[in-house]
């Protein structure tokens, strides 16, 4: 197959990008612009680096073009005709940042995603399907009483993010809806793995602690997560891209819900550190309380479910860091 990633070079979208030419032997094209949480090395320096030029099938070639979705060169916009897929992973996704500055999250986010939209109405093929990858944070929050999100559930987001990408889930349905185009969108709970910067709770705790720093936690770090390895969640968007209707949203998640002090005491624990490296410190704003996600759609329909069990999972991304120190 022949496909076309957005953001290829981040966290999820390498990992998608390995997980495809290892286990399918894809040809795929990357377009990332390469800002702070990007890097070339993340995508597996076995695949061999070419021209856009697409071979035929089954050659497992990469090849990354750096650009902004924003602004896609001519030349990658009349090659939306040779690929079979668009898999946009192309966003800014720190919820933090968007808290301190929403721009980038509005330029990216939004405007990006109707800029891939509209080259993708203008010059793709039949037979080539658009892959939306988003996150369960454009569903808000919920009590621990409530029942987890379903793909029915009220989009209600409370950050710049949550919101740059509810709105980009809008557009993608709004480009099905209107123009009859291929799109599936999936929605993702939080993910851990390899290759993921160190800005996000996981990583940047691991490497707190191995440094022997103080690792602060919003609030009373009570927040509940449900927590999905990156391969998982991969796999999940292979199956919508192979499985999937269009025109669905479909939910993926691990469903291994855990507090995030809990998380930090895990952490701590297989690197036998004490908990009074803890610290508690002034919530986020908009702090949302829970995240939780009903993956039934996903089972049934995509045939897939997740298969990382969360410690062993864990234990490999601390296993990584230790032994880069």
């Amino acid at each position: 197959m022949n496909i076309l990633v957005t953001g290829g070079c981040g966290f999820i979208g390498s990992n998608f990008i390995n997980h495809r030419i290892q286990q399918y032997n894809d040809n795929i094209v990357n377009i990332d612009s390469l800002t702070y949480a990007g890097n070339t090395n993340n995508v597996s320096q076995e695949s061999v680096h070419v021209s856009i030029d697409l071979p035929s099938e089954g050659q497992g070639i990469y090849s990354h073009i750096q650009a902004d979705i924003n602004h896609l060169p001519g030349f990658v916009r009349i090659g939306f005709k040779n690929y079979d897929a668009i898999v946009h992973f192309a966003a800014e996704s720190h919820v933090d940042r968007s808290i301190d500055n929403p721009d980038e999250f509005i330029r990216t986010n939004i405007n990006g995603t109707y800029s891939m939209l509209e080259a993708f109405k203008q010059n793709s093929h039949d037979k080539c399907r658009f892959i939306h990858v988003s996150t369960d944070e454009v569903y808000g929050d919920l009590t621990e009483d409530e029942p987890a999100f379903t793909e029915e559930s009220t989009i209600k987001p409370n950050s710049p993010y949550a919101a740059s990408k509810a709105s980009s889930d809008m557009l993608c349905r709004s480009y099905h809806e209107t123009y009859k185009l291929p799109i599936i969108i999936t929605r993702c709970s939080n993910n851990y793995g390899p290759n993921q910067y160190p800005e996000k709770l996981i990583p940047l705790m691991i490497q707190k602690a191995i440094a022997g720093e103080q690792l602060g936690l919003y609030g009373d770090g009570k927040n509940i997560r449900d927590w999905i390895h990156v391969e998982d969640h991969c796999r999940g968007i292979s199956h919508a891209l192979e499985h999937g209707r269009d025109g669905e949203v479909y939910n993926l998640g691990g469903e291994f819900e855990v507090r995030n002090i809990e998380i930090v005491k895990m952490i701590l624990d297989q690197l036998d550190l004490s908990h009074d490296q803890i610290e508690f410190i002034q919530d986020r704003k908009g702090h949302d309380w829970r995240y939780a996600m009903d993956i039934t759609k996903a089972k049934r329909d995509l045939r897939w479910r997740p298969l990382m069990d969360f410690q062993r999972g864990l234990e490999s991304v601390i296993n990584r860091y230790r032994d880069a120190t």
